[in-house]
């Protein structure tokens, strides 16, 4: 029984933490990392015109300079808004999209026959058109715990939420609309690269969650 409390206070003592360190250590790195491209793009010369062809759709049809600007801006307001904790979660799948769309532009193989052929390109680098989807994919990771959890309590987030008043920010609703959700973001994500797959998560996704609206009974 000594065990057991012990563990239990150990524990709860550490999910504490989880809402204090975790997202802020995980909101710094992507902030610099995003800060560095964002900058390095917007002092350097536009190389989107090179690959425009790779561009997955709808930014294939969109003129490069301007996929050069929104990548770079979209980079360097997406890192500040990660740093800060504000808007956390719009940040994080802003960021989640870009690095998508760059990873189908740039660092995903050219084909692809099996699985274990395309796990191959997990690497961080990588010629011959084989791919390089490591880095980016170890970020679209880092990136979804803030999509799902926000930024934490050492936020503007979380500080704004006190202001406002909002007292149930932490409460959790897990029904078909959650799942849904999970399936909505899984989806956006892999649409850039494997669209099939995006679009049937897409699909799921809002089928789930017009399932609970309509399931759910009205009070």
């Amino acid at each position: 029984m000594a065990l057991k409390e012990t563990w239990s206070a150990l524990t709860a003592r550490l999910n504490s933490g989880g809402q204090w360190l975790p997202p802020l250590a995980l909101r710094l790195i992507l902030f610099w990392e995003f800060w560095e491209a964002g900058m390095q793009k917007h002092n350097g010369s536009n190389w989107f015109t090179s690959i425009q062809d790779n561009f997955p759709f709808p930014f294939d049809s969109i003129p490069a300079n301007v996929s050069w600007a929104m990548a770079t801006y979209g980079e360097i307001i997406g890192a500040v808004l990660l740093l800060l904790g504000l808007f956390t979660r719009f940040a994080a799948i802003s960021i989640i999209v870009i690095t998508a769309v760059a990873t189908a532009a740039v660092h995903w193989p050219e084909s692809w026959g099996s699985l274990g052929q395309l796990w191959e390109s997990y690497a961080i680098s990588k010629g011959d058109g084989t791919g390089n989807f490591k880095l980016p994919l170890i970020f679209i990771v880092m990136a979804l715990p803030l999509v799902f959890s926000g930024g934490g309590k050492l936020s503007l987030d979380n500080l704004l939420s006190r202001f406002m008043g909002n007292t149930d920010s932490n409460r959790v609703v897990s029904d078909f609309a959650s799942i849904g959700l999970v399936l909505l973001v899984l989806g956006v994500t892999l649409y850039f690269v494997m669209p099939v797959f995006g679009l049937l998560l897409l699909a799921g996704g809002v089928a789930l969650i017009l399932a609970n609206k309509f399931m759910t009974p009205k009070g």
